[in-house]
Protein backbone atom coordinates (compact mmCIF):
# COMPACT_ATOMS: atom_id res chain seq x y z
CA UNK A 1 0.00 0.00 0.00
CA UNK A 2 1.21 3.43 -0.85
CA UNK A 3 0.51 6.90 0.92
CA UNK A 4 -2.68 8.28 -0.26
CA UNK A 5 -0.95 11.60 -2.08
CA UNK A 6 1.68 9.48 -3.69
CA UNK A 7 -1.70 6.85 -5.43
CA UNK A 8 -3.31 10.35 -6.13
CA UNK A 9 -0.97 12.00 -8.08
CA UNK A 10 0.15 8.68 -9.71
CA UNK A 11 -3.53 8.80 -10.67
CA UNK A 12 -3.54 12.14 -11.77
CA UNK A 13 -0.34 11.34 -14.40
CA UNK A 14 -2.49 8.13 -15.73
CA UNK A 15 -5.39 9.99 -16.68
CA UNK A 16 -3.46 13.21 -18.36
CA UNK A 17 -0.84 10.70 -20.56
CA UNK A 18 -4.38 9.32 -21.45
CA UNK A 19 -6.32 12.26 -22.89
CA UNK A 20 -4.99 13.38 -26.00
CA UNK A 21 -6.11 16.92 -25.31
CA UNK A 22 -3.16 17.63 -22.44
CA UNK A 23 -0.38 15.42 -24.34
CA UNK A 24 -1.07 17.38 -27.96
CA UNK A 25 0.22 20.46 -25.69
CA UNK A 26 2.05 18.84 -23.31
CA UNK A 27 4.45 15.65 -24.14
CA UNK A 28 4.07 12.26 -21.55
CA UNK A 29 7.74 12.62 -20.20
CA UNK A 30 6.86 16.51 -19.07
CA UNK A 31 3.95 15.58 -16.70
CA UNK A 32 5.25 14.18 -13.47
CA UNK A 33 6.26 14.54 -9.84
CA UNK A 34 8.74 16.77 -8.29
CA UNK A 35 9.48 20.07 -6.96
CA UNK A 36 12.24 21.22 -9.32
CA UNK A 37 11.58 23.96 -12.02
CA UNK A 38 11.00 22.83 -15.10
CA UNK A 39 14.06 21.62 -17.77
CA UNK A 40 11.71 21.81 -20.64
CA UNK A 41 8.27 23.94 -21.38
CA UNK A 42 5.35 22.97 -22.04
CA UNK A 43 5.72 21.06 -18.27
CA UNK A 44 3.18 19.91 -15.80
CA UNK A 45 4.95 18.91 -12.24
CA UNK A 46 3.08 17.63 -9.38
CA UNK A 47 3.83 19.03 -6.11
CA UNK A 48 4.31 16.16 -2.84
CA UNK A 49 1.32 16.78 -1.66
CA UNK A 50 -0.69 16.65 1.50
CA UNK A 51 -2.23 13.92 3.62
CA UNK A 52 -4.23 15.50 6.63
CA UNK A 53 -5.51 11.78 8.55
CA UNK A 54 -9.39 12.07 9.59
CA UNK A 55 -9.29 9.16 11.00
CA UNK A 56 -11.38 5.45 10.76
CA UNK A 57 -14.38 4.88 8.96
CA UNK A 58 -16.00 1.31 9.50
CA UNK A 59 -14.20 -2.36 8.70
CA UNK A 60 -10.62 -1.34 10.25
CA UNK A 61 -10.46 1.42 7.08
CA UNK A 62 -8.75 4.91 7.21
CA UNK A 63 -10.10 8.70 5.88
CA UNK A 64 -7.73 10.89 4.61
CA UNK A 65 -8.31 14.54 3.06
CA UNK A 66 -5.43 14.85 0.40
CA UNK A 67 -4.65 17.78 -1.55
CA UNK A 68 -2.07 17.66 -4.67
CA UNK A 69 -0.94 20.85 -6.19
CA UNK A 70 -0.36 20.59 -10.34
CA UNK A 71 2.05 23.40 -11.42
CA UNK A 72 1.17 24.07 -15.02
CA UNK A 73 4.68 26.30 -16.95
CA UNK A 74 4.72 27.38 -20.38
CA UNK A 75 6.25 29.87 -21.98
CA UNK A 76 4.54 30.28 -25.61
CA UNK A 77 2.30 32.70 -26.39
CA UNK A 78 2.54 34.24 -23.03
CA UNK A 79 -0.42 32.98 -20.64
CA UNK A 80 -2.18 31.59 -23.77
CA UNK A 81 -0.88 28.20 -23.90
CA UNK A 82 -0.36 27.96 -20.29
CA UNK A 83 -4.37 28.81 -19.99
CA UNK A 84 -4.95 26.02 -22.63
CA UNK A 85 -3.03 23.60 -21.11
CA UNK A 86 -4.90 24.82 -17.71
CA UNK A 87 -8.53 24.29 -19.08
CA UNK A 88 -7.65 20.68 -20.70
CA UNK A 89 -6.65 19.91 -17.55
CA UNK A 90 -8.96 21.01 -15.67
CA UNK A 91 -11.41 18.95 -17.95
CA UNK A 92 -9.74 15.79 -17.16
CA UNK A 93 -9.97 16.28 -13.39
CA UNK A 94 -13.73 17.34 -13.22
CA UNK A 95 -13.90 13.71 -11.69
CA UNK A 96 -11.50 11.96 -9.64
CA UNK A 97 -9.39 9.47 -11.27
CA UNK A 98 -9.52 5.77 -10.93
CA UNK A 99 -7.11 5.44 -7.74
CA UNK A 100 -5.50 1.64 -7.44
CA UNK A 101 -5.96 0.63 -3.59
CA UNK A 102 -8.49 3.80 -2.38
CA UNK A 103 -11.92 4.64 -2.80
CA UNK A 104 -12.93 8.69 -3.38
CA UNK A 105 -15.31 9.53 -1.12
CA UNK A 106 -15.25 13.34 -1.72
CA UNK A 107 -13.58 15.33 -5.05
CA UNK A 108 -13.13 18.90 -5.29
CA UNK A 109 -13.53 20.70 -8.32
CA UNK A 110 -9.99 21.77 -9.49
CA UNK A 111 -8.91 25.81 -8.22
CA UNK A 112 -6.29 27.25 -10.71
CA UNK A 113 -4.48 30.43 -9.45
CA UNK A 114 -2.06 31.93 -12.57
CA UNK A 115 1.13 33.74 -12.26
CA UNK A 116 3.44 35.70 -14.59
CA UNK A 117 6.88 36.02 -14.83
CA UNK A 118 7.30 39.66 -13.55
CA UNK A 119 10.37 39.84 -16.11
CA UNK A 120 9.26 40.96 -19.41
CA UNK A 121 12.11 39.65 -21.36
CA UNK A 122 10.98 35.96 -19.90
CA UNK A 123 7.41 34.88 -21.17
CA UNK A 124 6.95 31.92 -18.41
CA UNK A 125 3.53 31.76 -17.50
CA UNK A 126 3.09 29.42 -13.96
CA UNK A 127 -0.25 28.26 -13.34
CA UNK A 128 -0.65 26.55 -10.10
CA UNK A 129 -3.95 24.22 -9.51
CA UNK A 130 -5.09 22.18 -6.45
CA UNK A 131 -7.01 19.29 -6.41
CA UNK A 132 -8.94 18.31 -3.02
CA UNK A 133 -10.06 14.40 -2.40
CA UNK A 134 -10.69 12.19 0.76
CA UNK A 135 -9.87 9.15 0.50
CA UNK A 136 -10.54 5.46 2.01
CA UNK A 137 -8.07 2.36 2.12
CA UNK A 138 -7.71 -0.65 4.60
CA UNK A 139 -4.42 -1.95 5.06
Amino acid sequence: MIEPSVALRTAIRAALIDTPAVTAMVQPDHIRAGSTRPEHMPMIIMSDGQTVFLGHAAGSQYVARVYVDLHIWAMEDRNDTAKAIGFAVMNVLKHAPATAGFDVDEWALPVVRWMRDPDPDKAYTHGVMTVEAVMRWSI
